[in-house]
């Protein structure tokens, strides 16, 4: 069914017995006014802005504490059992809302991009605020939105129209508890996967301790003996293999301008940058037998920075690799990427190799750095945004051995002590990369390291996938016992319940009472200071909108509470 649907739409859809249809505006007010007067800008009030919302409707989690003078203008005002919800993209898309819980006397202000719907007397917010967590109800507030790309935001009058299936009191509060119950469940089941996940996380990064510092293939030395070429014999090699690359581009350069090289061209080889001494002036630590310390610029011929030139939609041209391309698990993600012309003037010198590494050099503090090997899906050419900086490595050093060495914990910690911040980002630059120190272990150890590690990221990898599927699997049950629960089908309906054609006749005769007027500011002008009081605290008949929707809609851990009392 349509939730915003014509009239003879929504009466064509039957409902469980005793339960009738409303528009959400008939059993809830949305938005509000503040309906109690202060007159003291000191008083501290709850503050919540759009970060302190948990997805998911999962509620108010992390709220700050202000002064009413410092949010009485500008921001939106709610109390306890209010639901709150999203009005902009993505939040409401995503999910940010929920009951808002506390005490009776809190008062609140939030940020202006949320909608507030307070429940009226014998409407559980608890049934208002599941109604609103259902995905078919984002998705038709997303089609109903207004606004620029970017600025989009559900109007009011969105909610105002919304149909909403009302069962009895009884049977919410029945519902209700269920769906606490069957949340709690799933809750329980979820934060297990994802304690998995974190495990997870943290067995990758020991891992690749483990293959840096050379424990994971202590047992493979034993096996195999001292090495026939040694960590510094292979260095040798390697520096000798980049003195006599650079002279072959050199020399091709001078040939394809048609000039001779000048006598003492060779003289001119830029020397890398030796190993580097920790910044805190302490030793390098010991490195395994055969084993020794180098530099990225010893062991690369190439460290270049990507192309800044204004990318397009043209999938005809050539693939370019931005910071959003490299993931944090050291690969290369090929969706969602944008094209240069084939005839671009910085082809074919910025196009990517397979084996090439790609640094993400600008990012948050949290992202900069991520690193990944470039092994293309399919053949084809490949290029790099400005963001990013290609290294492409001498013959004796494994692409993937470099790799691990930056998102390693070693080289997590290098990254946070050579960081530079500018306009919100950090920022680490070719030079800064070109002097990391690196371990360097023989040739044939490299292999066995790129082996054994792969297996073991291989088997994270499928556990890892795994608990995603889980994690959807209880996204999808959450869902599921949404629907159910607005169906009807969760809890036996009772023929002894009030129905809600009655309670919809009480709610309209209540809601045509004259009520207090808003001075104009959102206090109410009643002068009273307080909120409007029913019956006692405990009484489950309301005579207000305010005192019924304490009486009924009490946090999920009282609920229980009187359960557990009357058992």
């Amino acid at each position: 069914m349509n939730p915003t649907g014509s009239a003879d739409q929504v009466a064509s859809v039957s409902l469980p017995p005793g339960w009738s249809w409303a528009r959400l505006a008939d059993i809830a007010r949305i938005n509000p006014p503040l309906d109690i007067r202060i007159t003291d800008d000191a008083r501290e009030v709850t503050f919540v802005p759009m970060a302190a919302v948990d997805e998911g409707f999962g509620g108010v989690k992390r709220p700050q504490v202000r002064t009413f003078g410092q949010v009485k203008k500008g921001y939106t005002p709610f109390q306890v059992n209010d639901v709150i919800m999203a009005k902009i993209t993505p939040c409401m898309e995503n999910g940010k809302g929920g009951v808002v819980r506390g005490r009776d006397d809190e008062v609140f202000f939030g940020s202006t991009e949320f909608h507030v719907l307070r429940a009226r007397a014998g409407v559980l917010p608890e049934w208002v605020g599941s109604f609103l967590a259902q995905e078919r109800i984002r998705r038709a507030a997303r089609l109903g939105m207004k606004g620029s790309a970017g600025q989009l935001r559900v109007p009011e009058e969105f909610l105002e129209r919304l149909y909403f299936p009302l069962p009895p009191t009884a049977e919410q509060q029945r519902i209700a508890d269920r769906i606490d119950e069957l949340f709690t469940d799933l809750a329980a089941g979820v934060a297990a996967l994802e304690r998995v996940k974190r495990n997870l996380t943290r067995y990758r990064a020991a891992v690749l301790h483990a293959a840096v510092t050379g424990r994971l293939t202590e047992a493979w030395r034993k096996q195999h003996g001292k090495p026939e070429e040694p960590g510094p014999k292979l260095l040798e090699r390697i520096l000798a293999e980049r003195r006599r690359q650079w002279e072959e581009r050199t020399r091709a350069k001078y040939e394809n301008a048609g000039r001779q090289p000048p006598k003492n061209w060779r003289g001119r080889y830029p020397e890398p940058s030796p190993p580097k001494l920790p910044q805190d002036g302490s030793s390098l630590p010991e490195l395994p037998a055969g084993w020794c310390w180098a530099s990225i610029d010893q062991l690369t011929q190439i460290i270049q920075y990507g192309t800044s030139a204004k990318t397009n939609e043209d999938s005809s041209g050539v693939p370019v690799l931005r910071m959003g391309n490299i993931t944090t698990d050291g690969t290369v993600d090929f969706t969602n990427l944008k094209y240069l012309p084939h005839e671009h003037d910085e082809f074919p010198e910025l196009l990517l190799e397979r084996g090439d590494i790609l640094f993400n050099r600008t990012n948050s503090a949290e992202l900069v750095g991520k690193t990944a090997v470039f092994e293309p899906p399919t053949p084809g050419p490949y290029s790099l945004a400005s963001y990013l900086i290609r290294v492409r490595m001498v013959e004796g050093c494994s692409p993937w051995w470099l790799t691990w060495c930056v998102i390693s914990p070693l080289g997590r910690r290098w990254l946070r002590g050579v960081l530079s911040h500018t306009a919100g980002q950090a920022n680490v630059n070719g030079t800064k990369l070109a002097e990391y120190t690196i371990p360097l272990p023989p040739l044939a150890e490299q292999s066995a390291i790129v082996e054994a590690v792969n297996e073991k990221l291989s088997q994270i990898d499928g556990l890892g996938a795994e608990i995603e599927r889980g994690l959807a699997r209880a996204s999808r049950l959450r869902q599921s016992i949404l629907k159910a629960a607005f169906e009807g089908k969760l809890v036996p309906q009772d023929p002894a319940d009030e129905p809600a054609s009655v309670l919809l006749e009480r709610i309209k005769q209540q809601a045509s009472e004259p009520t207090p007027k808003s001075n104009g500011t959102g206090d109410s002008a009643n002068g009273s200071g307080q909120r409007r009081r029913g019956r006692p605290r405990g009484s489950r008949k309301a005579t207000s909108e305010t005192s019924g929707v304490a009486a009924v809609a009490r946090p999920s851990v009282e609920r229980r509470s009187r359960k557990a009392k009357a058992r």
